[in-house]
Protein backbone atom coordinates (compact mmCIF):
# COMPACT_ATOMS: atom_id res chain seq x y z
CA UNK A 1 0.00 0.00 0.00
CA UNK A 2 2.76 2.46 0.93
CA UNK A 3 4.63 1.68 -2.29
CA UNK A 4 1.48 2.23 -4.40
CA UNK A 5 0.76 5.54 -2.67
CA UNK A 6 4.33 6.78 -3.15
CA UNK A 7 4.20 5.82 -6.82
CA UNK A 8 0.89 7.65 -7.34
CA UNK A 9 2.24 10.76 -5.63
CA UNK A 10 5.37 10.71 -7.79
CA UNK A 11 3.42 10.46 -11.05
CA UNK A 12 0.79 13.03 -10.10
CA UNK A 13 3.38 15.61 -9.12
CA UNK A 14 2.40 15.75 -5.44
CA UNK A 15 5.16 17.52 -3.57
CA UNK A 16 6.40 19.29 -6.71
CA UNK A 17 5.98 22.98 -7.40
CA UNK A 18 4.10 22.06 -10.57
CA UNK A 19 2.29 18.88 -11.60
CA UNK A 20 4.77 18.23 -14.40
CA UNK A 21 6.22 14.81 -15.09
CA UNK A 22 9.93 14.98 -14.36
CA UNK A 23 12.70 12.70 -15.53
CA UNK A 24 16.25 12.43 -14.21
CA UNK A 25 18.72 11.34 -16.89
CA UNK A 26 22.03 10.04 -15.55
CA UNK A 27 24.68 10.20 -18.26
CA UNK A 28 28.01 8.39 -18.41
CA UNK A 29 31.09 10.42 -17.45
CA UNK A 30 34.28 9.84 -15.49
CA UNK A 31 34.40 6.21 -14.38
CA UNK A 32 31.11 5.59 -16.16
CA UNK A 33 32.28 6.83 -19.56
CA UNK A 34 33.96 4.52 -22.06
CA UNK A 35 35.92 4.79 -25.32
CA UNK A 36 33.05 3.66 -27.54
CA UNK A 37 30.09 5.83 -26.60
CA UNK A 38 29.56 9.58 -26.89
CA UNK A 39 27.33 9.80 -23.83
CA UNK A 40 27.05 13.62 -23.75
CA UNK A 41 25.67 13.65 -27.30
CA UNK A 42 23.37 10.65 -27.00
CA UNK A 43 22.06 11.83 -23.63
CA UNK A 44 21.24 15.19 -25.20
CA UNK A 45 19.31 13.39 -27.93
CA UNK A 46 17.44 11.28 -25.34
CA UNK A 47 16.56 14.42 -23.40
CA UNK A 48 15.27 16.03 -26.59
CA UNK A 49 13.09 13.05 -27.55
CA UNK A 50 11.68 12.64 -24.03
CA UNK A 51 11.25 16.40 -23.63
CA UNK A 52 9.09 16.46 -26.76
CA UNK A 53 6.47 14.62 -24.69
CA UNK A 54 6.20 17.62 -22.39
CA UNK A 55 8.35 15.96 -19.73
CA UNK A 56 10.89 18.02 -17.83
CA UNK A 57 14.27 16.31 -18.19
CA UNK A 58 17.22 17.09 -15.93
CA UNK A 59 20.58 15.58 -16.89
CA UNK A 60 23.33 14.79 -14.41
CA UNK A 61 26.70 13.45 -15.61
CA UNK A 62 27.64 12.17 -12.14
CA UNK A 63 25.90 8.80 -12.03
CA UNK A 64 26.58 7.99 -8.39
CA UNK A 65 25.68 11.48 -7.19
CA UNK A 66 22.42 11.24 -9.09
CA UNK A 67 21.56 7.87 -7.59
CA UNK A 68 22.44 9.02 -4.08
CA UNK A 69 20.19 12.06 -4.48
CA UNK A 70 17.14 10.25 -5.87
CA UNK A 71 15.16 10.61 -2.67
CA UNK A 72 15.47 14.40 -2.60
CA UNK A 73 15.14 14.79 -6.38
CA UNK A 74 12.04 12.56 -6.45
CA UNK A 75 11.86 12.14 -10.23
CA UNK A 76 8.90 10.47 -11.91
CA UNK A 77 11.26 8.54 -14.16
CA UNK A 78 14.89 7.48 -13.88
CA UNK A 79 16.79 7.20 -17.18
CA UNK A 80 20.33 5.82 -17.30
CA UNK A 81 22.66 6.11 -20.30
CA UNK A 82 26.10 5.16 -18.98
CA UNK A 83 28.97 2.69 -19.19
CA UNK A 84 31.02 0.39 -16.99
CA UNK A 85 34.10 1.38 -14.93
CA UNK A 86 35.71 -1.90 -15.99
CA UNK A 87 35.94 -0.48 -19.51
CA UNK A 88 38.41 2.05 -18.08
CA UNK A 89 40.45 -0.56 -16.21
CA UNK A 90 38.78 0.39 -12.94
CA UNK A 91 37.33 -1.86 -10.28
CA UNK A 92 33.60 -1.12 -9.91
CA UNK A 93 32.85 0.26 -6.48
CA UNK A 94 29.52 2.06 -6.36
CA UNK A 95 29.18 4.06 -3.17
CA UNK A 96 26.88 2.93 -0.41
CA UNK A 97 24.90 6.13 -0.85
CA UNK A 98 24.37 5.42 -4.55
CA UNK A 99 23.24 1.88 -3.89
CA UNK A 100 20.87 2.98 -1.15
CA UNK A 101 19.46 5.76 -3.31
CA UNK A 102 18.67 3.32 -6.10
CA UNK A 103 17.23 0.72 -3.71
CA UNK A 104 14.99 3.29 -2.03
CA UNK A 105 13.77 4.62 -5.40
CA UNK A 106 12.89 1.12 -6.58
CA UNK A 107 11.20 0.32 -3.27
CA UNK A 108 8.71 3.12 -3.92
CA UNK A 109 7.91 1.80 -7.40
CA UNK A 110 10.02 4.30 -9.33
CA UNK A 111 10.07 3.42 -13.05
CA UNK A 112 13.33 2.93 -14.93
CA UNK A 113 14.44 3.38 -18.54
CA UNK A 114 17.85 1.86 -19.33
CA UNK A 115 19.34 2.82 -22.69
CA UNK A 116 21.91 0.82 -24.70
CA UNK A 117 25.16 0.63 -22.67
CA UNK A 118 23.14 0.81 -19.44
CA UNK A 119 22.94 -2.98 -19.74
CA UNK A 120 26.64 -2.88 -18.84
CA UNK A 121 26.68 -0.25 -16.11
CA UNK A 122 26.71 -0.72 -12.32
CA UNK A 123 28.18 -4.25 -12.51
CA UNK A 124 28.62 -4.41 -8.74
CA UNK A 125 25.00 -3.46 -8.02
CA UNK A 126 22.81 -6.56 -8.48
CA UNK A 127 19.70 -4.49 -7.83
CA UNK A 128 20.30 -2.79 -11.19
CA UNK A 129 20.22 -6.01 -13.20
CA UNK A 130 17.20 -7.18 -11.25
CA UNK A 131 15.37 -3.94 -11.92
CA UNK A 132 15.88 -3.90 -15.68
CA UNK A 133 15.79 -7.66 -16.22
CA UNK A 134 19.07 -8.15 -18.03
CA UNK A 135 22.80 -7.55 -18.27
CA UNK A 136 25.75 -7.45 -20.66
CA UNK A 137 28.09 -10.27 -19.60
CA UNK A 138 31.80 -9.76 -20.22
CA UNK A 139 33.25 -12.52 -22.36
CA UNK A 140 29.80 -13.65 -23.53
CA UNK A 141 27.85 -10.66 -24.80
CA UNK A 142 28.89 -9.06 -28.07
CA UNK A 143 27.46 -7.35 -31.13
CA UNK A 144 27.88 -7.19 -34.91
CA UNK A 145 29.39 -4.03 -36.40
CA UNK A 146 27.17 -0.96 -36.30
CA UNK A 147 25.20 -0.76 -39.53
CA UNK A 148 21.93 0.18 -41.17
CA UNK A 149 19.71 -2.64 -40.07
CA UNK A 150 16.12 -3.77 -39.70
CA UNK A 151 14.72 -3.92 -36.18
CA UNK A 152 11.99 -6.51 -35.85
CA UNK A 153 9.03 -5.45 -33.73
CA UNK A 154 6.87 -7.95 -31.86
CA UNK A 155 3.74 -5.93 -32.49
CA UNK A 156 1.32 -7.97 -30.37
CA UNK A 157 3.65 -8.47 -27.42
CA UNK A 158 2.93 -5.35 -25.37
CA UNK A 159 1.02 -2.02 -25.44
CA UNK A 160 4.31 -0.16 -26.02
CA UNK A 161 4.60 -1.60 -29.53
CA UNK A 162 0.92 -1.81 -30.48
CA UNK A 163 0.60 -0.53 -34.05
CA UNK A 164 4.36 -0.52 -34.68
CA UNK A 165 6.05 -2.15 -37.65
CA UNK A 166 9.62 -3.22 -38.37
CA UNK A 167 11.91 -0.27 -39.10
CA UNK A 168 15.38 0.66 -40.29
CA UNK A 169 17.97 2.32 -38.09
CA UNK A 170 21.72 2.95 -38.11
CA UNK A 171 22.71 1.35 -34.82
CA UNK A 172 24.48 -1.34 -32.85
CA UNK A 173 22.70 -4.54 -31.86
CA UNK A 174 23.67 -6.06 -28.53
CA UNK A 175 23.59 -9.86 -28.55
CA UNK A 176 23.95 -12.75 -26.12
CA UNK A 177 22.78 -10.67 -23.16
CA UNK A 178 21.76 -12.37 -19.93
CA UNK A 179 18.03 -11.80 -19.47
CA UNK A 180 15.39 -12.60 -16.86
CA UNK A 181 12.76 -15.18 -17.73
CA UNK A 182 9.88 -12.73 -17.32
CA UNK A 183 10.91 -9.95 -19.70
CA UNK A 184 8.45 -9.08 -22.48
CA UNK A 185 10.46 -8.67 -25.68
CA UNK A 186 9.41 -5.64 -27.72
CA UNK A 187 12.02 -5.85 -30.49
CA UNK A 188 14.65 -8.34 -31.54
CA UNK A 189 17.23 -9.09 -34.21
CA UNK A 190 18.86 -12.19 -35.63
CA UNK A 191 22.60 -12.78 -35.70
CA UNK A 192 24.79 -15.86 -35.84
CA UNK A 193 21.77 -18.10 -36.17
CA UNK A 194 20.05 -16.87 -33.01
CA UNK A 195 17.30 -14.40 -32.19
CA UNK A 196 18.41 -11.81 -29.64
CA UNK A 197 16.10 -9.57 -27.58
CA UNK A 198 17.02 -5.95 -28.18
CA UNK A 199 14.31 -4.01 -26.36
CA UNK A 200 12.05 -5.30 -23.62
CA UNK A 201 9.64 -4.31 -20.86
CA UNK A 202 9.38 -5.78 -17.39
CA UNK A 203 7.18 -5.41 -14.34
CA UNK A 204 8.49 -6.95 -11.12
CA UNK A 205 8.22 -6.05 -7.44
CA UNK A 206 5.97 -3.12 -8.33
CA UNK A 207 8.57 -1.54 -10.65
CA UNK A 208 8.08 -0.85 -14.34
CA UNK A 209 11.25 -0.98 -16.41
CA UNK A 210 12.19 -0.79 -20.07
CA UNK A 211 15.53 -1.72 -21.55
CA UNK A 212 16.08 -0.05 -24.93
CA UNK A 213 19.17 -1.56 -26.52
CA UNK A 214 19.23 0.97 -29.34
CA UNK A 215 21.00 4.32 -29.09
CA UNK A 216 24.69 3.60 -29.61
CA UNK A 217 25.30 6.91 -31.36
CA UNK A 218 23.41 10.07 -32.30
CA UNK A 219 22.52 8.62 -35.72
CA UNK A 220 20.15 6.21 -33.93
CA UNK A 221 17.94 9.16 -33.01
CA UNK A 222 17.70 10.27 -36.64
CA UNK A 223 15.22 7.42 -37.16
CA UNK A 224 11.63 8.64 -36.60
CA UNK A 225 10.50 5.11 -35.71
CA UNK A 226 13.28 4.71 -33.18
CA UNK A 227 12.29 8.01 -31.52
CA UNK A 228 8.65 6.92 -31.54
CA UNK A 229 9.57 3.64 -29.83
CA UNK A 230 11.47 5.51 -27.13
CA UNK A 231 8.55 7.86 -26.55
CA UNK A 232 6.06 5.00 -26.38
CA UNK A 233 8.22 3.34 -23.74
CA UNK A 234 8.31 6.53 -21.70
CA UNK A 235 4.53 6.92 -21.91
CA UNK A 236 4.07 3.40 -20.57
CA UNK A 237 6.64 3.91 -17.82
CA UNK A 238 5.05 7.13 -16.61
CA UNK A 239 1.49 5.93 -17.29
CA UNK A 240 1.00 9.09 -19.35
Amino acid sequence: MAKDQASRQRLSGVGHNEAVTRALLLSGAGAYADPWHDFPTTSARIAEVVGDLGIEVRTDDDLERGLAGLSSASPDLLIINAGNPESNGLTPAASGAARKGLADYLATGGPVLAVHAAANTLPDVPEWEHAIGGRWVRGTSTHPPRDQTTIRIRTDAHPIVAGFADFEVDDERYSFLRTASDIVVLADHEWEGRVHPLCWAREADGVRAVYDGLGHGPESYDSPERRRLLQSSVRWLTQA
